[in-house]
């Protein structure tokens, strides 16, 4: 995954995420290159580092162990260049806190099973999911949704003929049986 490589490589190079911080920006963006965007994340990256050091006196966001979710979103969000869906990652996955991330796999899958309306943006999806998926599913429906998104359930051109899910399906029923289109 380009993701992970990007990371990998961003670990490899820099051993501390003061390390991360102090370095010039450009070898930041070289080492996340693979993730994509890395123009964009490696001065939001560098920038939110330099106010959490700023706002904590160290690069340390353990005390959101303590936190409640809500409380650690509002924390995480209020910087820059995070939004709900890394809060979320940055709960679910570091601290196991109930946060459901919303990222454009799930967007998608969801929208078309019909568990978000087709015109419910990212960040009610958040809310919208949070509310339906039961909590302690989180982290098992966030990676299964990402990989039935990846597999199956593409952007374009789904696989519907291989899909478990098409009787539950929206998009299956109105787009691939009675050929309605919502564009």
């Amino acid at each position: 995954m380009n993701r992970d490589k990007g990371f990998n490589q961003l670990k490899a190079r820099f051993p501390t995420w003061e390390a991360v911080r102090d370095a010039p920006l450009e070898q930041v963006i070289d080492m996340i290159r693979p993730a994509g965007l890395s123009q964009t994340k490696g001065p939001a990256i560098q920038r939110v580092l330099r106010e959490i050091t700023d706002e904590r006196g160290a690069i340390n966001i353990d005390f959101l162990a303590d936190m409640d979710t809500q409380a650690g979103k509002d924390w995480l969000t209020h910087f820059n260049g995070v939004g709900p869906k890394t809060a979320a990652i940055v709960l679910l996955f570091a601290f196991n806190k109930p946060a459901f991330p919303v990222d454009t796999h799930v967007h998608r899958v969801t929208q078309r099973l019909g568990l978000i309306g087709p015109k419910v943006g990212r960040e009610q999806a958040h809310i919208d999911l949070e509310a339906i998926i039961p909590h302690d599913s989180f982290y098992q429906a966030h990676l299964n949704l990402i990989q039935h998104g990846r597999t199956i359930c593409k952007a374009q051109r789904p696989l519907c003929e291989r899909c478990p899910l098409t009787n539950l399906c929206n998009y299956y029923r109105d787009v691939i049986i009675e050929g309605k289109r919502d564009d």
